[in-house]
């Protein structure tokens, strides 16, 4: 039986190849683009206006969310990563494309217009727990993009690039004209990704893969959600009949990832995380880890090892964020996933 060190010794060599093997792979990202805004202080006392904490702020922050999250962190592992989405002209917008810009992401044309809004989710954290969210955001029918616009600015990056990962957050980009338009590209590459957000009436057929929550496993397998054991086989089984992806991916949160092919569950990865501090945005870390390892012909296993310790690190910072190659490196040298 190997030791510990043996094994760690042997994920740590399989998370290096696979980060030499991502470098360099370009990647295309559609979907919902956002900037998230940060409050930062602390609360003492209650309001007496209501029952309700006075927050004094020490500071603000902003990062990149959403799609543009996804995007980021592709481009942290050392992929080439161009992004479409709907961005406004905004002040929030020009932020968004200054940290675009700054973190190596090739931002599309068409993607910066004055017919919308950027949205923006802004947290309210003390003592670092989030006291409430703010959401600004346009309408759904502003975000969609014309067949034309898909055509002139979409189809000539999906001809380059080695894999497209599609970044649904419901906000109205990713609709079924826009999947359409994606499957009926004249020139594209095999490794189709999504990470959805159920609701009715989306199909989401045909994809390379897809990466739900347990939440959004059940609501697209047409599943209610009941206390016990995650109905692996049933799920896997209606989310294959339905949309017949060619890899089912679903992250359990502490229940690690749980690995589907051809409808049938074939491997359940425990979590990697050590510390968990903040959730928000892992899912951005396993698709685009996942995408990129898939992209350069890592098998799905691999694939999942790797994306896994990805977001083990992510969990352990506060807020949006990403995880470096130099992190995951040093986190496979430490621990065995």
């Amino acid at each position: 039986m190997a030791s510990q060190t043996d094994m760690t010794s042997q994920l740590a060599s399989r998370i290096d190849t696979i980060l030499r093997s991502v470098a360099g792979r370009r990647i295309l990202v559609i979907g919902d683009t956002m900037l998230d805004k940060y409050v930062w202080g602390d609360a003492s006392r209650l309001s007496p206006e209501a029952p309700v904490p006075v927050v004094r702020v020490s500071r603000e922050t902003a990062v990149a969310g959403g799609a543009a999250n996804v995007a980021f962190n592709l481009a942290a592992l050392g992929c080439e990563v161009s992004l479409f989405g709907r961005i406004g002209t905004d002040p929030d917008g020009a932020r968004l494309c200054e940290l675009l810009a700054g973190g190596g992401v090739a931002l599309a044309p068409g993607s910066v217009s004055k017919a919308v809004s950027t949205i923006v989710k802004t947290r309210v954290l003390c003592s670092r727990q989030q006291v409430c969210r703010l959401d600004r955001e346009g309408s759904a029918a502003s975000y969609a993009v014309s067949p034309g616009d898909f055509g002139r600015f979409v189809a000539p990056l999906a001809s380059a690039a080695d894999a497209i990962l599609v970044s649904d957050y419901a906000k109205g980009l990713v609709c079924n004209a826009t999947l359409k338009a994606l499957s009926t590209l004249p020139s594209r590459p095999d490794v189709l990704s999504l990470d959805p957000k159920p609701r009715p009436g989306i199909d989401y057929s045909g994809v390379f893969l897809m990466t739900p929550n347990r939440a959004e496993a059940l609501r697209l397998a047409g599943l209610e959600e009941t206390p016990g054991e995650f109905p692996a086989e049933a799920v896997c089984e209606a989310i294959h009949a339905k949309f017949a992806p060619r890899f089912l991916v679903v992250t359990l949160g502490a229940g690690g990832m749980l690995l589907s092919e051809g409808g049938r569950p074939v491997e359940t990865i425990p979590t990697f995380a050590r510390e968990v501090f903040d959730v928000s945005g892992a899912g951005d870390t396993v698709i685009a880890a996942m995408t990129a390892a898939l992209a350069a012909g890592i098998g799905l296993g691999d694939a999942a090892r790797f994306a896994n310790t990805a977001a083990g690190i992510v969990v352990g910072k506060l807020g949006t964020a990403v995880a470096t190659a130099s992190e995951i490196r040093a986190a496979a040298g430490s621990a065995v996933a």
